[in-house]
């Protein structure tokens, strides 16, 4: 099955509405309670902390907390919502832009209530949503001053310090921390920089307090992989990845990359895995953006790690020496072992590389190319082994830095 799918029970209010192909207008917005008058927006931000709503950007971390630290930052405040997806297996945000601008605006003007904020950023690159932002804003002519900046599209242009950065009118480029967004922002302001599924979640929550608990631990996925279909799903934490895997078409992969390239991969007992920011890192993997990318049984887990790790080499910003060797050490070393070159001390590099590297950089880029390498080594040893002296018909195949594998066309 393709395109965009609700497994929320039956009644229960989600983030995917609107027919495909068709954008939220405000008065359809309107009739779901949206941009509800502004009550005690305090009240909002408590219900936030007692249902843990964590961020949908990559990280999960806590909301409240983050709204709380801009709130109590002296002097005016920004916040932001951050719609430029850097993870080329992620449509989720894109589609919130394009279809429902109106739920993100909503998030964006409560997020402001909460934090004391006077001036409101929405950011991007997808050109499509820009014009359904911008065609949102004329329609509800929000009380919040929200201006649109347009950004080139990389791995790293999400990054909430390259966000603030661009927003500056830099380039979209990590800068090292602290300050953090929080203490100084855009203009030198305390900013929150959140995602836009998160926004979206709050403007569901204020609208229906009753369904907070369940909101909050609802999750959007992107579903890919060859030979099957690619989904924009909305479930509930705790789905088994075997019944999105059946969903989309890749019931009969042998394996999945986590939480777009940031998850690393995950072998056998993968389809006891529930979804969840928990139950993932309890596994030493991670959900990141939601990004679910399965491997059938035709596919080479070290292509995959191959072509990944020379996307991530290939969207470095070439800005921190680490990050820039680490991430080139670790595709060569990959490369070697996809062609039958690697003996035991590459792999051993490979392997110490793979654990000493992450924290390193100034983003993630560098945490996800070793955790692609550790968990390749960890998961799946008996296919590294079987690579020694021969390369795989699959990795002949791989492709370098492009990650069109990776890639899924918003529905």
């Amino acid at each position: 099955m393709t395109g965009v799918i609700s497994l929320l029970p039956e009644g229960r209010h989600g983030l995917l509405v609107p027919p495909l192909g068709l954008s939220e207008d405000v008065d359809s917005y309107l009739t779901v309670g949206g941009y509800a008058p502004l009550v005690a927006p305090q009240r909002l931000l408590d219900r936030i902390a007692a249902v843990g709503l964590r961020g949908r950007g990559g990280a999960g971390f806590p909301t409240a907390v983050k709204l709380r630290a801009v709130r109590d930052a002296p002097g005016p405040r920004v916040v932001v919502a951050n719609g430029e997806e850097g993870e080329p297996g992620s449509v989720k945000d894109r589609w919130l832009l394009r279809h429902r601008p109106h739920v993100v605006l909503d998030g964006l003007r409560l997020a402001a209530a909460m934090t004391g904020a006077e001036r409101g950023f929405v950011y991007l690159s997808d050109a499509p949503a820009e014009r359904a932002v911008r065609r949102a804003l004329a329609e509800c002519a929000p009380e919040l001053r929200v201006d649109v900046v347009r950004t080139e599209h990389t791995y790293v242009a999400g990054e909430e310090t390259a966000v603030v950065r661009r927003i500056n009118g830099g380039p979209a480029l990590p800068t090292a921390k602290p300050p953090r967004p929080f203490e100084s922002g855009v203009g030198g302001a305390p900013t929150l920089v959140a995602n836009v599924e998160t926004l979206a979640r709050l403007a569901v929550m204020y609208s229906r307090p009753d369904e907070a608990d369940a909101v909050a631990g609802s999750h959007l996925v992107t579903l890919s992989g060859p030979g099957g279909g690619a989904a924009l799903v909305e479930v509930p934490a705790g789905t088994h990845l075997k019944v999105l895997a059946d969903l989309s078409g890749h019931g009969r992969a042998d394996a999945v990359l986590l939480g777009g390239l940031f998850g690393g991969l995950y072998g056998e007992e993968w389809t006891d895995l529930p979804l969840g920011h928990d139950s993932l890192n309890a596994v030493g993997g991670a959900l990141g953006c939601g990004a679910l990318h399965f491997l059938g049984p035709e596919d080479c887990p070290v292509a995959v790690a191959v072509e990944a790790a020379a996307y991530l080499g290939a969207q470095s910003a070439r800005q921190c020496g680490v990050c820039v060797s680490g991430t080139g050490a670790l595709a060569k070393a990959l490369s070697a072992v996809a062609r039958g070159e690697a003996g035991y001390d590459t792999v051993e590099k490979l392997r110490r590389w793979s654990r000493q590297l992450p924290g390193r950089g100034a983003c993630g880029l560098l945490d996800a190319a070793a955790r692609i390498g550790a968990t390749l080594l960890d998961r799946f040893p008996d296919q590294v082994d079987a690579h020694r002296g021969a390369c795989c018909p699959a990795c002949s195949d791989a492709a370098s830095e492009d990650g069109r594998r990776f890639v899924v066309p918003v529905p």
